[in-house]
């Protein structure tokens, strides 16, 4: 099994509990890891034979689009969303992080991280 990772994802959001940080929003990070099998592609160089970092780019920021109270929720939409989408990916690896929360001190970011296979 082998792995792609996609990080330092930077997209601007409107998740969060407070209703301030759904009409401000915020920074957030995301680093993707997908496990997968290219071996065929490391052989045919040919794109069908693995899975597009472009495609899966995407598919987080449409999932990151809709505005979610929890980071967890949002993670595991994007989990469920890259299963379902690319078949090639046994499992995905995600950590999700905000930038400057407002939670009253200074703390560069808050962080969730999350793995799921197929089941």
């Amino acid at each position: 099994m082998s792995k792609i990772l996609i990080e330092n994802i930077k997209i601007y959001a409107h998740h969060g509990c407070l209703k301030e940080e759904n009409i401000i929003g915020s920074d957030y990070l995301i680093d993707l890891e997908v496990d997968l099998d290219y071996s065929k592609a490391s052989e045919t160089d040919n794109l069908i034979h693995t899975v597009s970092y472009a495609d899966i780019n995407v598919v987080v920021h449409e999932e990151m689009a809709i505005i979610s109270c929890l980071l967890e929720h949002v993670s595991q939409r994007i989990i469920d969303r890259v299963l379902k989408d690319f078949s090639l990916i046994e499992k995905v690896k995600i950590k999700l992080s905000k930038v400057n929360p407002p939670m009253g001190g200074d703390v560069e970011k808050v962080s969730v991280v999350m793995e799921q296979g197929r089941i």
